[in-house]
């Protein structure tokens, strides 16, 4: 099933703890997709940290268009959701979006990860927008 939006269902399933697969237009053939930590937000959109020199943000600035791909973990019944569009790239928010999904992905109580945070919030992030075009999914 294809749609332009992101169902309630969709939301609850982003909310959950899971790796997103992004790519990025422009990118070697074929493409790349990498891990990421993202959040799914209230009006829709999804979002994730990262530096403003990375790769990603380079060629994000010759050509817009990402995807995610989010997939539920082995020994799950298969789930799997697609979210493609244009994107922005945001300077505000960066460090907030940060730790909140450092809040969600690890144990903040542990010293190794409470240090970790803390060296990606002393780095300057930017916040990757990606403006839903195509959402795709499949539950078995």
């Amino acid at each position: 099933m294809s749609t332009d939006t992101l169902t309630p269902e969709d939301l609850a399933f982003l909310r959950r703890p899971l790796h997103g697969f992004l790519t990025v237009a422009g990118g070697p053939l074929p493409p790349q997709p990498r891990p990421v930590w993202f959040e799914a937000t209230a009006d829709g959109t999804i979002q994730l940290a990262t530096a403003p020199d990375s790769l990603k943000v380079r060629r994000l600035s010759r050509d817009p268009r990402a995807s995610i791909v989010v997939a539920t973990p082995v020994g799950e019944r298969e789930r799997w959701l697609s979210v493609a569009g244009r994107t922005t790239v945001e300077p505000e928010g960066a460090h907030d979006l940060c730790a909140r999904l450092a809040a969600r992905y690890w144990d903040l109580d542990d010293p190794a990860r409470a240090e970790a945070l803390a060296a990606m919030l002393a780095t300057e992030q930017v916040r990757v927008v990606i403006h839903p075009e195509t959402v795709s999914r499949y539950v078995n």
